[in-house]
């Protein structure tokens, strides 16, 4: 998994974005910690997972159905069940050995965060 730290990306209030499995940390926040890295390795999961593209696809199409659902940008962002999933899991260091195939479809209809 390649790291790369950028001045201007993702945008402020992100640490990290994943990119087809290439992790982008905002600089001035420092190093990843091991959680924040955790929660970009399930990204990675869930993108081998959906083929890149249609991770992407229903990312966005899911952000959308969000945005209309909460009226919110943020809360959309942190309600998409692909957020869900690694939000939920981050901070188990072990959660990948034992996670499930399509684990993420769990977290499109529960209850919101």
């Amino acid at each position: 998994m390649k790291i790369y730290y950028s001045n201007y990306f993702p945008p402020k209030g992100f640490a990290a974005i994943n990119l087809f499995g290439i992790i982008i940390g905002r600089k001035e926040y420092g190093s990843l910690s091991k959680y924040e890295l955790n929660h970009e390795k399930i990204h990675s999961r869930q993108i081998i997972e959906m083929l890149w593209v249609f991770f992407y696809l229903i990312y966005l199409l899911e952000w959308l159905f969000r945005l209309i659902q909460y009226r919110d940008r943020v809360a959309a962002y942190y309600n998409i069940s692909f957020e869900r999933e690694a939000y939920d899991n981050d901070t188990n260091l072990n959660y990948l050995d034992n996670r499930k195939w399509y684990a993420f479809l769990n977290y499109m209809y529960k209850k919101e965060r």
